[in-house]
């Protein structure tokens, strides 16, 4: 087995998902939140990393827009 070293993994901003990254995950998703995911993103014309952070976020805190706006009461 292979280990993934951090040159290895996709550039991404400190407080964005990277489109790559966002891509990806998407990709892992089941379909018919993909395509949910998808049709939100066309909708709004964000890009789809943005509506992926604010689908994560808001479920952490629901009242950001997206992780640099995040913060849970938890942590």
């Amino acid at each position: 087995m292979t280990s993934v070293t951090s040159s290895q993994l996709p550039e991404q901003a400190s407080e964005h998902l990277s489109p790559v990254a966002a891509r990806m995950t998407l990709a892992a998703l089941p379909d018919r939140i993909q395509r949910g995911l998808m049709g939100h993103a066309v909708e709004t014309g964000y890009p789809i990393e943005l509506v992926l952070e604010m689908a994560i976020a808001g479920f952490l805190d629901s009242e950001c827009i997206n992780f640099a706006d995040c913060k849970p009461e938890y942590t």
